[in-house]
C-alpha cells in the first residue's frame, strides 16, 4: 500500500473546488439571466418567461456539471458520474488509475472494461486529487485482496 493511511468508511470523493465555481455560477448565471428578462423593457410575458426558462435550463447543465462523486463503503464504490450511476463491489475493481494529463480517475474492472469516474479531477486541485486517487487505490487493494486462506485438515 506504500504508506498511504486509509480513510474511514464511507467515504466521499468529489471536485470540491470545482464543484463550488460550478453551483456558484449555475446560481448567479440563473439570477442574472432572469433580472435582464425581467427588467427588460418591451418584452412580453411569454418572452419573460422565455428569458427565466433558459436561465433555469443553463443553470440545471451546471448543476449537473457539479453532481460527480465517487461513494466508497464496505460493500464497495457508488460512481455517479454527470447522468449516470453504477454501484461496484470491490472486487470487480482491478486498478484505479490517475495518469498524468488524465481529465479524471479511471476504474480498470473485472469485465475488461474501464469506467470514468468523475469524481475524482486534477483540474483546479491536482494535489488533493492525486491524494484521492492514491487513498482510493489504497481502499480498492484492501478490500479485493483475497482473504487468507483457512488451514486445510
Amino acid at each position: 500500500m506504500s504508506g498511504t493511511e486509509l480513510p474511514a468508511l464511507p467515504v466521499t470523493f468529489r471536485p470540491g473546488r470545482t464543484r463550488a465555481v460550478l453551483l456558484t455560477a449555475g446560481v448567479a448565471l440563473f439570477v442574472v439571466v432572469s433580472l435582464i428578462g425581467l427588467l427588460l423593457n418591451g418584452l412580453g410575458p411569454g418572452e419573460r418567461i422565455s428569458f427565466v426558462f433558459t436561465a433555469a435550463l443553463l443553470a440545471g447543465v451546471l448543476f449537473l456539471l457539479a453532481r460527480p462523486k465517487i461513494v466508497a463503503d464496505e460493500a464497495g464504490v457508488t460512481v455517479v458520474n454527470i447522468v449516470t450511476r453504477r454501484r461496484l463491489e470491490w472486487a470487480e475493481i482491478l486498478q484505479v488509475n490517475l495518469r498524468a494529463g488524465d481529465p479524471w480517475v479511471f476504474l480498470d474492472l473485472s469485465d475488461g472494461t474501464s469506467l470514468p469516474a468523475l469524481g475524482i479531477q486534477p483540474g483546479i486541485a491536482r494535489r488533493r486529487a492525486v491524494a484521492d486517487a492514491r487513498a482510493l487505490r489504497a481502499l480498492a487493494e484492501a478490500h479485493s485482496a483475497p482473504e487468507a486462506e483457512a488451514p486445510r485438515d
